[in-house]
């Protein structure tokens, strides 16, 4: 009888200096020097791989990762080999909540980016062994994506689960939820689209509501404003539950695309692709 053990595969050799770490994978600094220094919300996050997160960034990126280089305007039917909606969502951790939404909504398409690479990895294995087709994994800055590689009115939804809340004063500048950024977002979604905030930093969703409250191209969800109840789709994740269980509070915010264009800071032009 033959051994029904699987062959070792063979060791890699050590990586050379200035070798990229998955020549197959994600890029470290896909936009590179090309656009403007400025404030970033994200600090890419340095951990460990695993070997089945390294084994699914080397197989699968070709076919389900997008470098955000900055450098065109995507075709989201092309990405992602059908024309269902497209929903952005920007930060996703590990992966696990987004694989969840994606399996449980087949007709809507996800593109997940981040700048963490196991997650990267951990998303597209999750993805893999759940038979999904409508998940896309993009690596690097959201707001290059949407300024630079998102054509006007493309998304029918933006989630932006958990962001760091920096909540030191003198970093609130760094949160990803501003004026200027929902400018952007704005320009990005169609008419009707909702854009999905959830934080359980409640100085940052108090933050959160009134820079929405007072953008004229989002309208409040919620009966009566404020912050709205988890909804079913929205799957409560382990890190969710980790603060739930130290008296943190979660507030969700729902705020729908207004059905006209809003001019602001030019946001509203099409995007270079250059």
């Amino acid at each position: 009888m033959s051994d029904s053990h699987p062959t070792p595969a063979a060791p890699r050799p050590p990586r050379r200096k200035g070798e990229p770490r998955f020549p197959d994978g994600p890029r470290a600094d896909p936009a590179g020097d090309h656009f403007e220094r400025r404030i970033r919300s994200f600090q890419p996050r340095r951990s460990r791989v695993t070997a089945g997160q390294a084994d699914a960034l080397q197989r699968l990126w070709p076919a389900w990762g997008l470098d955000i280089d900055g450098q065109r305007v995507l075709d989201l039917a092309e990405l992602f080999g059908d024309d269902r909606p497209v929903v952005l969502e920007v930060g996703f951790g590990m992966g696990e909540a987004t694989a969840e939404m994606a399996a449980a909504d087949p007709g809507t398409n996800v593109l997940a980016v981040d700048v963490h690479t196991p997650g990267q990895g951990h998303l597209l294995a999750l993805a893999e062994q759940k038979g999904l087709t409508n998940v896309r994994v993009g690596n690097g800055d959201a707001v290059i994506l949407l300024r630079e590689m998102i054509a006007p009115d493309a998304l029918s939804g933006l989630r932006v689960y958990f962001p760091d809340p920096w909540p030191k004063k003198r970093h609130h500048k760094r949160r990803l939820i501003q004026p200027e950024f929902l400018d952007l977002a704005a320009a990005r979604l169609r008419p009707g689209a909702v854009l999905h905030c959830a934080t359980d930093w409640e100085p940052y969703a108090q933050w959160m509501l009134e820079a929405l409250t007072g953008h004229p191209a989002f309208e409040n969800t919620a009966p009566g404003g404020g912050f709205a109840p988890r909804p079913a789709h929205r799957p409560l994740t382990r890190f969710e539950g980790q603060g739930l269980d130290k008296g943190h509070v979660v507030n969700d915010l729902l705020f729908r695309r207004v059905p006209h264009q809003v001019q602001h800071r030019h946001q509203d032009q099409p995007p270079t692709g250059a």
